[in-house]
This record gives C-alpha cells, structure tokens and sequence, in this order.
C-alpha cells in the first residue's frame, strides 16, 4: 500500500527525473565517441557466430528468457537456434499472423513513435525536432511526390519479431542503399541527434500502388549494422568499405508484392519509417502515437 502511494510522490518523481538526468549526461559524453561503426561490426559478427556447447545453446535461453522473446510464435523450438543471431532473425509459425482485410497494414512488431502528415517536406523525428524527405530518401524527386501524405516511425525493440513485411499490395520500382553512420534509435537519440534517421545508414524500397507511392525504409542503429532485403540481395549494408556508396536500382515493370510478403530482416533490432502518398492513409494520425502494433494488423 504505501508503495503505490510513494510511486507519483514527489520523491519518486525527483528520483526518477535524477535517473534520466543521469542517463542522458552518460550518453551525451560517451556517445559521439564510441566508435559506433566498428562497434556495430564486432557486435553483429558475435551474436552471429556459434559458441562451443552447452555456452551457446544457453546463450540463446538466456537472451530468450531476459528480453522475453515469445517463442510459442516461433517457426522452431529454442534449441533449434544456434546463436542469438538466429534468435533474432527467426521467422514465424504459419498463422502466427493473420493479415487484417484492410488496404494498409503495420510492416513489423514494434511501437509507433511518431506519426503525422508531411509539410513543406518534413518528417517529425522528436517534438521541436524535423528532419528532411529528400536527406531521408536521397531522392529530391520522391520528395516531392510524398507532400501532404502521410508518415508513420516504427521502433523495434529486442522483444520484438525482426522481419518486415509489406503493408500494401504493389510492386516494388526502386530500391536504394544510403551508407551511413550507426547511432543508437533510443528515446535518447531520436531527442539528441539531429536528423539522425536521414544520418544513419539505411535501405529504401519504393512501392507503386494503385493508390500511390508508399516508401518503407529500414533504418540501421548502432549494433544493427546488418540490414538484407528479401526482394533484392544486392540491396544491402553488408558490403565492404571501398565499395560503401549510394546504390539505386530501378526495377521495371516491378517486383510483384503482396501485403504481409517479406521485404527485409534486421540482423538486430531498429527502426522502420514508412511514407505515404497523399490520399492513401485516412485516419486521425495523432492517435497512433506511443501505440503498440503487431506485423499484419490493419492500419486502416
């Protein structure tokens, strides 16, 4: 009793505030000089290669079990993944998922953390901060195409399942690999860094609907280096340092898709920003903020 009466106390909340404070001086300094790039590299190769046993099998329980991964969903039992790498990439069991009927559907498990109509060609990363359409899609063009549409930011948490499908029936037209650098996604970064979702590295998939253009673009973060697209092998960020440049790739007359196809997995978890043209999303935008959705629910 005296626990929740102590939980909104002033003191609990000064307590907390200290927390936070504390929180965000440790990343403001140690941040910016984390050499996040090869972090993220050493990182990725870790999680991914196999451990002598039991060390590996245990490794996986234990990751399982501390973020609790629900592995009745699972395409396979536990002891079927040999490194937390295949933990976190795993696919679902048939039916795990059943898509909604509407014409749009979320593309992943994840918490919608902003969401909103694009003015004068900007996306809102945090309250007071926006970042630029064309720096995002490095594509002045598409930019363009996407004013007065709408946006909607997804964040994947650990817990989360890692592959993203398609929210709308289509076909794919182009494809783009923008190299960059790898910050954290946290609550502290999309707060602290400018324009960090157009700064981090990232795969863009255009999707032509017979409603308009919807973009999906998957965007890495620090430790989660490795994105793959399922549609394209060649539009990926596993690619060495001499040959890290812009990629773009027309597809014509288009790669054929379905709502709820695989487009791409993170070999950790991230953050997907999804576009869409004006016309395509009819709803009170505002009201998805802070919302929890599953991959195959309907938007509208």
């Amino acid at each position: 009793m005296m626990k929740e009466m102590l939980k909104g106390s002033p003191a609990r909340v000064l307590k907390d505030g200290l927390k936070n404070g504390l929180k965000n001086t440790f990343f403001d300094l140690l941040m910016p000089m984390i050499p996040k790039n090869e972090l993220s590299h050493w990182v990725g190769r870790a999680v991914h290669r196999p451990l002598p046993e039991p060390l590996g099998q245990k490794s996986v329980e234990l990751f399982a079990k501390y973020f609790s991964i629900n592995m009745n969903e699972a395409e396979f039992p536990i002891d079927h993944y040999r490194t937390i790498g295949e933990l976190f990439t795993r696919k679902l069991k048939a039916g795990a998922r059943p898509l909604g009927a509407g014409p749009v559907l979320h593309p992943a498990d994840s918490q919608i953390t902003e969401s909103g109509f694009i003015t004068e060609q900007t996306l809102i990363q945090a309250k007071g901060k926006n970042y630029n359409v064309a720096e995002l899609l490095r594509s002045q063009h598409f930019s363009a195409v996407f004013e007065g549409g709408s946006f909607f930011t997804y964040y994947l948490c650990p817990t989360d399942y890692h592959r993203v499908h398609a929210p709308v029936d289509g076909r794919i037209v182009w494809g783009c690999h923008v190299p960059g650098e790898l910050w954290p996604v946290n609550s502290w970064s999309v707060n602290s860094v400018p324009n960090l979702f157009s700064r981090n590295e990232r795969v863009v998939a255009m999707i032509e609907t017979p409603r308009g253009l919807a973009a999906l673009v998957m965007v890495a973060a620090t430790n989660v280096g490795n994105i793959t697209m399922s549609f394209d092998s060649q539009i990926n960020t596993k690619v060495r340092a001499g040959e890290r440049h812009v990629r773009e790739l027309v597809y014509e007359p288009g790669i054929e898709i379905k709502k709820g196809d695989e487009l791409g997995i993170f070999h950790m978890g991230s953050t997907v920003v999804m576009l869409y043209q004006k016309g395509m999303v009819e709803c009170d935008l505002e009201s998805y903020r802070s919302r929890h959705v599953k991959m195959g629910q309907e938007l509208v």
